[in-house]
C-alpha cells in the first residue's frame, strides 16, 4: 500500500474537505502543513510531472497578493519552493498520482492508487 500525502494548510477549507474525504473512507494519509514546511524539490518534480505548474499556482491566494506577483515574471517552480503557500491547496499525491484542489473524483482515483 502506497501512502497518501496531503499538502495544504489547516486554514484551507479545501484541505479540510480532502482530509475529511479520506477519514470518512478509513484511508490513512500524511498531512504536511505548507505553512510550516514546503515541498522538497523532488516532491514538486513528481507532482509537476502530472499537474502543470500553472495549475499548481494559486493566483487568487493571499500569498500571491502579498508577494505582489501579478505583474512580475518569475519561475513558478522556484516561487512554489520558496513560498509554499502560493500553492493551490490541497495537493494530494500518492506514488505517481497527484491532484490539486478539492475534486472528489480525483481524490477517489488517488485512493484507488493507494490500495
Amino acid at each position: 500500500m502506497t501512502s497518501i500525502q496531503i499538502f495544504g494548510s489547516r486554514k484551507s477549507r479545501d484541505t479540510q474537505k480532502a482530509e475529511r474525504f479520506f477519514k470518512e473512507r478509513g484511508i490513512k494519509y500524511q498531512f504536511i502543513d505548507l505553512a510550516e514546511k514546503g515541498m522538497s524539490k523532488g516532491e514538486l518534480d513528481s507532482v509537476k510531472s502530472v499537474i502543470p505548474l500553472e495549475k499548481l499556482l494559486d493566483r487568487g491566494s493571499g500569498e500571491f497578493k502579498r508577494q505582489n506577483l501579478a505583474f512580475m515574471e518569475f519561475d513558478i517552480a522556484e516561487k512554489l519552493l520558496e513560498h509554499p503557500l502560493l500553492m493551490k491547496m490541497p495537493v494530494v499525491r500518492c506514488g505517481k498520482a497527484a491532484a490539486c484542489g478539492f475534486d472528489p473524483a480525483e481524490l477517489g482515483r488517488i485512493a484507488k492508487a493507494a490500495e
